[in-house]
C-alpha cells in the first residue's frame, strides 16, 4: 500500500516530469533549479561576455558553459511573470498583469512601445482583445539598416504600423503553443508568422529567437524578440531564382528536377553555394558532377536538410540528416554559422514560405557524388592515394566500374616508397573486383582483386579482415565504388605454411625440426592454421646439449611444435585481450596486445602476419611454454604480467627443472583441448 511518505517523495519528480510539456519549458525549469540558490522564482542565465546574448540553460550547457564555443557566465534573473522586491531574497512576487502596452515597457521593450505610440497602435493594444505581440527588443530597433528604419519612421501611419502589426497574431499564444513547424496568420494582410521550437529549448518565429518569452497581459502576452522581423511572401526556390549570385545553383536545380519540390510546401533549410563556391571546384570534376543526373541530384539533396534550421537555433555542433541520407555537421563559431567545422555560411537566415535559405561560399560534395579516386584524396591515407596514381590504377579509380579499393593508413608504409614493379603488382590486389560494403562480409569469403589473387575475410570478435589487413574506419561509398581504409599493407599469400618457412633461413632450424618431427605434410596441406614460429633465435637460446637432444627426440619435437600450432587463423588484428587459442596438443595458448606488440604466453611476436594460403605464421624469437599451471594470470599480454595462486596441486619434492617441468606439463596435458575464441 502506498504510504503518504511515499507519496511525498515521489510528488516533486512527478512535477518535473509533468511541468515540463516542452522544449523550452524544459530549459526553464533546469533555469530554475540551477537559480533556486539565489531565492524563489530566479533563473539561472547564461551570457556571452561582452555581449547581450542570453539563454536559459539546460543541463548539457550548465557544465560546459560555452555558447558557439565562446566561454559563458552565468549571471541571475528574475524568471518571466515575477519581479524583485526591496529587501527579500530572490524574485518573491508575480508582476502585476497590465495591458500589452504598459508590458511592452515592463520587460524593458522601451523602443517597441515608443513605435507603437507613433504608429497611434497604442489604443488597439491597451484596449479589449486577445493578442500575441512578438516585441523587438531595444537592441533589434537599433541594429536595423539605417534607410529601412528611416522609411519605416518616415510613413508611422502606414509603414510602420503595417510592420507593427506583423508582429502581432490575434489570439493569446503562449510558447507552449508555439509548435515547430506552426505557421500563425498575423494582423498584416494575413501573411503568416512561420515558428520553429527546437528540441534545445530554443523559439524562434521568422528566425527571430524569444529572448524573453511569455510575459503575460490582461489582453495578450508579449515574446520579446532579437529582431524586428518582415513579411515573408517568396518560397524558397523564388529566392534562388531572383539572385543573380545563386545563377548556377539555379541552372543545377533545374538539370536534377528538383525546382517542384522546392516550391513546394515544406520546412527546408538550404544551404545555397554561390556562383564562387562552383568556380571553385576544378572543371573536370564539375563537368563531370552536372552531366550525372544521380551524382548531380545526391550533390544537390546534400545541401538540404529535411527541416528548417534557422541560425539562431544552433549553440553548438549538430549533427543534422540531408535529403541526400547522411549528415551534416551544423554548428557556430562566435557568430558565424558552420557546416562541418568550417565557416563557409556567408549569409543566413533568407526566409520563405516553406523554409531557410544560408548562403556558402563553399561547394559540397558527398561521397556519393565522388570517384574512387576523390575519396581517397578526402580521406587520411595520402601515401596509397600517390602510389595507386603512380602505379598507374588512376583510370580505374575515376571510372564508372564497380569496385572496391582497400587504401592502407599512412602507418602501414615505411616512408619514402617508390615505385617498382612489385610495389605496382601488390597495389593492384587493393583493387577488388565488385562493389562490396564491410558489412556484408562473411567469414571464409573469398574476394577476388583485379590482379587475379583471391583474398580470404576474417571475421574476429573485435575485428573485420581481409588477409592480415583490417578495417581501421568506415566505408566510405562513391558514385561508382566503396572504399575499405584499412591498417596494413597487404601480405599476400605466396605459398602453404612449409613453403614459407622454407624460403626464409631464419627458419632453418625450425624446417629441419618440423621434418624430423614428421609435421611437414600437416603444414603443406590445405587448412587454416596459426603457427608461432620460432626462429634460429629461439633455438639458439637453448642450452647447446639440450637442443641437440630434442632435435634429436621425435616424439618431444612433435609435442613442443605441435604446442606452437593453433587450430584456426588468427591475424594480429584478431588479438584482443585475453584471447584463446587451441593448440593442437597442450593447454591453452593465451594471447594479448601491449604496446602494439603481440604477446603470447608472455612471449612477444618478433614478426606478425607471415600469409601462408593455409594459414599464418607469427615470428617469435623464444620458445612457448605453458603458462604455470598453479597460477591465475591477471595479464597474460606482457612478461610482467602479475601472478596469484589459484589451486594448490601435489608436485614431486624434488626440484624440477624448467624443462622437466615443461614436459611434465604437455605430458599430462596432452589430451585437453579448449574451444578456440577468435
Amino acid at each position: 500500500m502506498t504510504t503518504v511518505r511515499q507519496i511525498l517523495v515521489l510528488l516533486p519528480l512527478l512535477v518535473l516530469v509533468h511541468g515540463a510539456r516542452s522544449p523550452y519549458q524544459a530549459v526553464l525549469q533546469h533555469s530554475r533549479i540551477r537559480g533556486r540558490t539565489q531565492g524563489p522564482n530566479v533563473c539561472a542565465m547564461q551570457q556571452i561576455p561582452g555581449t547581450d546574448k542570453k539563454y536559459f540553460t539546460n543541463c548539457k550547457q550548465w557544465y560546459h558553459r560555452k555558447v558557439c564555443g565562446q566561454s559563458t557566465v552565468i549571471t541571475y534573473e528574475c524568471c518571466p511573470g515575477y519581479e524583485k522586491v526591496v529587501g527579500e531574497k530572490g524574485c518573491p512576487a508575480a508582476l502585476p498583469l497590465v495591458n500589452i502596452y504598459h508590458t511592452l515597457g515592463a520587460v524593458g521593450a522601451t523602443t517597441t512601445q515608443m513605435y507603437t505610440d507613433r504608429a497611434e497602435l497604442r489604443p488597439e493594444i491597451e484596449g479589449p482583445g486577445s493578442f500575441t505581440f512578438f516585441a523587438p527588443s531595444n537592441e533589434a530597433w537599433a541594429a536595423l539598416p539605417t534607410e529601412i528604419l528611416d522609411a519605416l519612421v518616415s510613413n508611422v501611419n502606414i509603414e510602420l504600423l503595417n510592420a507593427l502589426h506583423y508582429h502581432m497574431v490575434n489570439k493569446r499564444l503562449t510558447s507552449e503553443e508555439l509548435k515547430h513547424g506552426a505557421s500563425f496568420t498575423s494582423m498584416y494582410q494575413d501573411f503568416n508568422v512561420h515558428v520553429q521550437h527546437y528540441s534545445n529549448g530554443i523559439v524562434t518565429v521568422n528566425c527571430a529567437r524569444l529572448i524573453k518569452p511569455d510575459q503575460h497581459s490582461t489582453n495578450g502576452i508579449v515574446h520579446v524578440v532579437d529582431r524586428v522581423i518582415t513579411a515573408v511572401s517568396n518560397d524558397v526556390q523564388t529566392i534562388i531564382e531572383v539572385d543573380d549570385d545563386l545563377e548556377t545553383l539555379r541552372t543545377a536545380i533545374a538539370a536534377a528536377g528538383l525546382t517542384a519540390m522546392l516550391e513546394a510546401e515544406g520546412h527546408y533549410t538550404v544551404f545555397a553555394p554561390t556562383n564562387e563556391a562552383f568556380e571553385k571546384i576544378p572543371q573536370e570534376t564539375l563537368n563531370r558532377i552536372l552531366g550525372d543526373p544521380i551524382a548531380l541530384r545526391d550533390m544537390l539533396n546534400y545541401h538540404i536538410l529535411k527541416n528548417m534550421q534557422c541560425a539562431e537555433s544552433i549553440v553548438a555542433g549538430t549533427p543534422l540528416e540531408t535529403l541526400q541520407g547522411t549528415v551534416l555537421e551544423v554548428g557556430c563559431d562566435t557568430d558565424a554559422m558552420t557546416l562541418n567545422g568550417k565557416a563557409i555560411v556567408t549569409k543566413t537566415d533568407q526566409l520563405g514560405t516553406n523554409g531557410v535559405v544560408h548562403y556558402i561560399n563553399e561547394l559540397l560534395i558527398p561521397d556519393s557524388a565522388k570517384t574512387l579516386l576523390e575519396l581517397a584524396e578526402g580521406s587520411n591515407v595520402p601515401t596509397a592515394t600517390r602510389l595507386f596514381v603512380e602505379a598507374g590504377l588512376n583510370t580505374h579509380l575515376t571510372g564508372s566500374e564497380a569496385l572496391t579499393l582497400i587504401a592502407p593508413q599512412d602507418d602501414a608504409f615505411r616512408g619514402g616508397e617508390a615505385m617498382t614493379p612489385a610495389l605496382k603488382t601488390l597495389l593492384s590486389q587493393l583493387i577488388l573486383k565488385e562493389r562490396l560494403s564491410s558489412k556484408s562480409l562473411y567469414h571464409g569469403q573469398e574476394l577476388e582483386t583485379l590482379g587475379g589473387l583471391r583474398l580470404r575475410v576474417f571475421v574476429y570478435r573485435n575485428n573485420l579482415c581481409i588477409e592480415n589487413m583490417c578495417i581501421a574506419a568506415h566505408d566510405r561509398v562513391g558514385r561508382f565504388g566503396t572504399m575499405f581504409t584499412v591498417d596494413k599493407l597487404l601480405s599476400p599469400p605466396t605459398g602453404t605454411v612449409m613453403d614459407l618457412l622454407k624460403a626464409q633461413d631464419r627458419f632453418s632450424i625450425l624446417v629441419g625440426a618440423l621434418q624430423t618431427a614428421g609435421l611437414t605434410e600437416l603444414l603443406n596441406q590445405q587448412g587454416a592454421l596459426t603457427f608461432f614460429a620460432p626462429t634460429n633465435d629461439a633455438f639458439n637460446s637453448i642450452p647447446t646439449a639440450e637442443r641437440n637432444k630434442l632435435l634429436r627426440n621425435s616424439a618431444e619435437l612433435s609435442q613442443l611444435l605441435k604446442f606452437h600450432l593453433g587450430e584456426g587463423l588468427l591475424v594480429s588484428g584478431g588479438v584482443s585481450s585475453h584471447t584463446r587459442v587451441s593448440p593442437l596438443q597442450g593447454e591453452r595458448l593465451e594471447l594479448g596486445v601491449r604496446n602494439y606488440t603481440v604477446y603470447v604466453n608472455r612471449v612477444p611476436v618478433t614478426d606478425a602476419d607471415l600469409m601462408a594460403t593455409n594459414g599464418v605464421v607469427h615470428a617469435v624469437s623464444r620458445i612457448i611454454k605453458p603458462l604455470p599451471p598453479k597460477v591465475e594470470r591477471e595479464q597474460s599480454d606482457s612478461p610482467a604480467a602479475a601472478l596469484r595462486p589459484l589451486t594448490t596441486v601435489r608436485l614431486d619434492s624434488r626440484r624440477l627443472s624448467k624443462e622437466e617441468l615443461f614436459q611434465r606439463v604437455i605430458q599430462s596435458r596432452s589430451s585437453q583441448k579448449m574451444p578456440r575464441s577468435q
